[in-house]
């Protein structure tokens, strides 16, 4: 029954990656220029597409300077994946290298499209001036990522498991090249794929997040601070490194960050799965192969849900309204709607005919009730989110209304709003675990987090809406087209997309939450006899706990100062070009900026930042688990506890930042518009909200998972070493 799910699988993956090659190339199809403004934008365009490209060679190249040695993402995934083979499991070195290469493959297409899409965005906006054509493309734009994370995600697992039941079904055993430590093959191929994904996302997130962020804050220092300058007025050098960054660390470092929760979701399905089979015993072998097999079913349906969603979007073309919400809410809908009910229906064909474990209360259903749960609250925390983030509300007007009273108002009030936002998600996810235990064990955690990632597709695509709608705005400025195009097309796309990120951020956490939480049982239930108990009350445990919680702060303060570090010595490098050549802000001079050398000054800085912060999560696991499995436990617990409430207040005290900001900006702070004082206190909390949701909030749960990642992977080699 495996083989044909599997290729019934892989013909959903070629549908959506035909979907992914038609709007890449339709998005990449150039046109005659009929305007000097469009000129303009398609040579700007063009310089962050380039831009965005030498990072990427430079980063998977790997030229930081590590004790004389050039040290990137390729040199070091190549070094992991040789001491897998060496001493873990002969194949999983090629397997970790196959979930580096699938995410990448996502990173790079997604980041591609996007910057191609900007511009199309930004001439739809100039020639239509018609907000639902500019959602329309901007749309097209982000389903190339939104559709690639998944079906990428899902192309790499899936030819694992097709191997392992054909080629590698009689090696369900495996040793290492240079060890006899013997472990399961077949779960060891599956982690070391999710921590493939996981390796690539940290480095995406952190080198992308603190390239982007030092950029912006910078450019926004030197713009709106020190030269009262508009946003994105090119006469700044750090402009066209802010452009870039968007690419780089939301678009690429997003979809790298979701590709990598979608698969350990999966992964850990599966551990689940095994785990609880051990706990029952060999009387229900039948159950076993359906708890196996449901995780991919429901991620085939759920990408499938989201390619209809898209293909229903693209033929509506003529019909958009100019509510970008609405339409993008409705791809959501269509989507979730169509997972949901293909979910149901798998659950009741696959379950409905065999001896189910005693842990299913309902039965059949039960699977799709924990997946149900999953499901809702996604939407409830994007939902929040939204509330929190959305220039809508109340919340962000209440942030915007106290700017005039300076600075320190607005940053307790955006730090109250943030801390006050934790909360309803923290239910939200806290109610959903324990729904899902009630109804189907610990296999109902680990089917609820599938749930929420399920049609991960559709939430990517609206999520990569936002930084696609942020360049096209910004070029829009830069090429200075008419106010009236700004203020009723692109600004009101750009406002809409600070929340589509916001709510991506969100989401992207929400699911590390679940992710973590199956990691972490498994974990536990490899050294009790697949009994997922850890005693809280054990001083190993305690002490393991205090420690992961302090470990969260050292890594938000590590990664806060690198960007802080490079965003003031960007700001002074491109203080002093203007200041060697002040002809450069005279308009009409014909002075340009030196783009390229900012560019690069923040790439050599970002890269350089980059590796302590990545590598930290593979390593910490390591010497942990040689003090014990409480300790471990404990730590990965600690950790996990601390990291989910501060990425939520991080992600949505920084969206409520940038939002308040857009809200002056647009003159609907009645007295208090742009270059009043108000506005420039909210520039202040808009940088304070930069690092905090673009750089530290999206690292955290990739911090988390990668730890339990690793933690997993390693444990059943300790307990073949009997270390325990």
């Amino acid at each position: 029954m495996y083989i044909p799910v599997y290729m019934a699988t892989l013909v959903v993956i070629f549908i959506a990656l035909l979907v992914v090659a038609k709007n890449f190339l339709n998005i990449k199809k150039s046109k005659k220029h009929a305007t000097k403004e469009e000129d303009a934008m398609y040579a700007l365009a063009k310089n962050i597409r380039e831009g965005a490209k030498i990072f990427m060679k430079t980063e998977y190249g790997g030229v930081i300077p590590f004790k004389g040695k050039p040290v990137g993402i390729t040199f070091v995934v190549i070094i992991i994946a040789i001491g897998f083979s060496l001493f873990v499991e002969s194949s999983s070195g090629l397997t970790y290298i196959l979930g580096a290469l699938m995410s990448s493959a996502a990173v790079f297409i997604g980041m591609y499209g996007a910057t191609y899409a900007n511009y199309r965005v930004a001439r739809r906006a100039f020639k239509s001036r018609s907000v639902g054509r500019t959602v329309w493309t901007a749309l097209k734009g982000g389903s190339i990522a939104g559709l690639s994370v998944q079906a990428f995600g899902m192309l790499g697992l899936t030819a694992i498991y097709i191997l392992q039941y054909t080629l590698l079904k009689d090696f369900p055993t495996g040793h290492g090249i240079l060890t006899d430590l013997e472990c399961n093959a077949n779960i060891m191929r599956c982690t070391t794929y999710a921590l493939g994904c996981s390796t690539v996302a940290m480095f995406n997130r952190v080198a992308g997040g603190n390239f982007t962020k030092a950029a912006d804050i910078s450019s926004d220092i030197l713009n709106k601070l020190r030269h009262d300058l508009p946003e994105d007025d090119p006469r700044i050098p750090n402009v066209l490194a802010d452009f870039i960054g968007d690419n780089v660390n939301d678009i690429a470092g997003n979809c790298s960050d979701l590709e990598e929760s979608f698969v350990a979701t999966l992964v850990a399905s599966q551990l689940i799965a095994n785990m609880v089979f051990a706990q029952h015993g060999q009387g229900f072998a039948d159950a076993y192969t359906m708890t196996c097999l449901f995780p991919i079913i429901v991620a085939t349906i759920g990408l499938l849900g989201c390619t209809i969603g898209i293909i229903v979007a693209m033929l509506r073309k003529e019909s958009m309204s100019d509510n970008p919400a609405g339409e993008l809410n409705k791809v959501t809908y269509i989507s979730a709607g169509i997972t949901m009910l293909g979910s149901l229906v798998a659950s009741y064909f696959i379950f409905g005919g065999v001896a189910l474990y005693p842990d299913f209360k309902v039965g059949w259903g039960s699977p799709f009730i924990a997946a149900f749960f999953g499901i809702a609250s996604g939407v409830i925390i994007g939902k929040v989110t939204e509330v929190y983030t959305s220039t809508d509300y109340r919340y962000v007007k209440d942030l915007a209304e106290v700017a005039h009273e300076g600075p320190a108002f607005l940053v307790t009030l955006g730090d109250a709003l943030g801390f006050r936002s934790c909360l309803a998600p923290g239910v939200t996810i806290g109610v959903s675990i324990i729904l899902s235990y009630i109804a189907c064990g610990l296999y109902g955690i680990a089917i609820a987090s599938l749930g929420m990632l399920s049609f991960v597709g559709a939430t990517v695509s609206i999520d990569a809406f936002g930084p696609i709608a942020d360049n096209a705005g910004g070029i829009a400025e830069a090429c200075h087209l008419d106010e009236e195009i700004r203020q009723n097309v692109t600004d009101p796309l750009d406002a809409c997309g600070n929340t589509t990120a916001a709510i991506g951020k969100g989401f992207a956490i929400g699911s590390a939450s679940y992710a973590t939480t199956s990691l972490n049982l498994s974990f536990v239930g490899v050294f009790v006899a697949g009994a997922a108990v850890l005693n809280i009350a054990d001083p190993k445990t305690i002490a393991g706990g205090i420690i992961g919680a302090c470990l969260v702060a050292y890594f938000i303060a590590l990664l806060s100062k690198n960007t802080i570090d490079n965003a003031v010595a960007m700001a002074d490098a491109g203080d002093k070009q203007l200041s060697e050549h002040p002809e450069i802000l005279d308009e009409n001079s014909g002075v340009k900026p030196d783009y390229k050398s900012i560019v690069e000054m923040a790439t050599k800085l970002s890269l350089k930042k980059m590796l302590l912060p990545s590598i930290l999560a593979i390593i910490v696991p390591i010497p942990c688990l040689l003090i014990g499995y409480e300790f471990t436990g404990g730590l990965l617990i600690g950790a996990t506890l601390v990291a989910i409430p501060m990425a939520i207040f991080m992600g949505n005290s920084g969206g409520a930042f940038d939002n308040a900001k857009k809200y002056v900006e647009e003159g609907r702070l009645e007295g208090h518009g742009k270059h009043s004082y108000a506005h420039k206190t909210t520039v202040i909390g808009d940088t304070i909200g930069d690092t905090r949701k673009d750089v530290v909030g999206v690292a955290l749960d990739i911090f988390i998972k990668m730890m339990s990642t690793v933690a997993n992977t390693l444990a059943p080699i300790f307990t073949s070493m009997h270390l325990f």
